[in-house]
C-alpha cells in the first residue's frame, strides 16, 4: 500500500514554476531597460526646475534694473545722487562733510581694504607683537 499511496498523492511542486520564473525574468528586464531613461527623465525635470528658477530670478533682476534706469532719467534724482555720492554743491552753496568718531577724512573703511599677501600679514603681525611686548623689569 505504501507504493499505491505514493501514486495517489499529489505531486509536490517547487515554489517557483516555469511561468513564474519567466514572468520574473521579463519584469527584471523591463525594470533594467526602463531604469536609465526614467532616471534621465527625473534628472532633466530637476534641471528644468532649476533653470526655471534662474529665469524667474533674472526676470526679477531685469525689472529692478528697468526701475533703476527710469529713476536715472529723472534730472532731480541725478542731482540728488551727485550730491550724496560725490558731495557736489551748487554754485554759491557751502559743502560740509561730517566725520564720524571712527573714520578719518579720505580713509578707506576697514572692510573695503583687500587682504594683503601672506608676508604683509606676517610683517603686520610682527609689528603688532613688538608693540605689545611686555616690558621686563630687573631687580
Amino acid at each position: 500500500m505504501s507504493s499505491g499511496s505514493q501514486l495517489l498523492a499529489p505531486k509536490q511542486r517547487g515554489s517557483l514554476t516555469g511561468r513564474a520564473a519567466v514572468l520574473v525574468l521579463v519584469f527584471a528586464l523591463l525594470v533594467l531597460t526602463l531604469a536609465v531613461p526614467v532616471r534621465s527623465w527625473f534628472a532633466q525635470r530637476a534641471e528644468i526646475s532649476g533653470l526655471q528658477a534662474n529665469v524667474a530670478a533674472a526676470r526679477e533682476r531685469v525689472a529692478e534694473m528697468q526701475v533703476l534706469q527710469e529713476r536715472w532719467t529723472d534730472p532731480a534724482f541725478v542731482v540728488a545722487e551727485a550730491r550724496r555720492r560725490l558731495h557736489f554743491v551748487l554754485p554759491g552753496e557751502v559743502g560740509y562733510t561730517t566725520i564720524g568718531s571712527s573714520a578719518q577724512p579720505g580713509a578707506v573703511p576697514e572692510q573695503a581694504v583687500s587682504p594683503g599677501s601672506w608676508y604683509d600679514k606676517l610683517w603686520t603681525a610682527l609689528d603688532q607683537a613688538d608693540q605689545l611686548a611686555p616690558t621686563t623689569s630687573t631687580r
